[in-house]
């Protein structure tokens, strides 16, 4: 967890969305160095004690977005990433904490009372999620996957 605190702490969330259904949350470091976070196991971000998002989100179409919703980014998730992408422009909201839990637990909490909470829900040693700045180390859970 101290290299995750490290290459995280201060940065500028950047903007929030998925690769196909990982989710991932970009952050932008004060040398201008891109970090991102991926997650490939449950995961929310809330705001004020409120869920704005959640990794759930993917699997519901926004309404009349027809059969190719998932390819098309028309879920619920592209939506809500999209008005959160568009606060964090205006904000530039920098990290001011990250926690890790024993079980694989992520929190990562920025300005404004936002929280990205990630929680690995496999028993298999199947990667949950990763943590690192491109071109650089990767760090995540479990461990050995990365």
């Amino acid at each position: 967890m101290d290299e995750i605190t490290r290459i995280l702490t201060g940065t500028v969330v950047h903007s929030v969305g998925r690769a196909v259904d990982m989710g991932v949350v970009e952050f932008h470091g004060p040398d201008g160095e891109e970090i991102m976070v991926h997650m490939q196991c449950p995961f929310r971000i809330v705001h004020d004690s409120r869920i704005v998002l959640g990794s759930a989100d993917m699997r519901y179409a926004q309404k009349g977005a027809g059969e190719q919703a998932f390819d098309e980014f028309r879920m619920i998730y592209d939506a809500r990433a999209t008005k959160i992408n568009k606060i964090l422009g205006q904000l530039h909201p920098s990290v001011t904490g990250v926690t890790g839990g024993e079980s694989g637990e992520l929190t990562v909490a920025w300005e404004q009372g936002f929280r990205l909470e990630v929680f690995p829900d496999c028993s298999g040693n199947i990667e949950a999620w990763r943590a690192f700045v491109r071109g650089d180390a990767h760090y995540g859970f479990p461990p050995e996957t990365i």
